[in-house]
């Protein structure tokens, strides 16, 4: 069986749908017969660039909050590190805010 991971990306509101797009297209959220599985929540981003960061969004030291939606889905292991290359290139954020972790949950096959 294939070892499931969770993954887990904050992204500004703008660019949800081409985020979604490019991990499913590079293997994220494959459940079954189905392709682009993924759950999106609104919520706020806060962060405050520092110097030496080129910000998207907000200016140098200034406290900056943007409407985002953290993106949860499944990987698997075999696919994990092509899904997180194609988010990295896919966000607009030089430093996107990610994560994974194994889960107990296997696909069906």
């Amino acid at each position: 069986m294939t070892q499931l991971h969770t993954l887990v990306a904050y992204v500004p509101r703008t660019h949800t749908h081409a985020v979604l797009a490019a991990i499913g297209d590079a293997g994220a959220g494959r459940i079954g017969n189905y392709s682009h599985c993924s759950f999106v929540t609104a919520g706020t981003g806060r962060f405050t660039p520092r110097a030496g960061a080129t910000p998207f969004l907000g200016d140098l030291d200034r406290p900056t909050e943007v409407a985002e939606d953290r993106i949860e889905c499944v990987v698997e292991a075999a696919v994990l590190d092509a899904v997180v290359l194609a988010l990295r290139a896919a966000h607009p954020y030089e430093e996107p805010a990610l994560m994974s972790w194994p889960v107990d949950g296997w696909p069906s096959e």
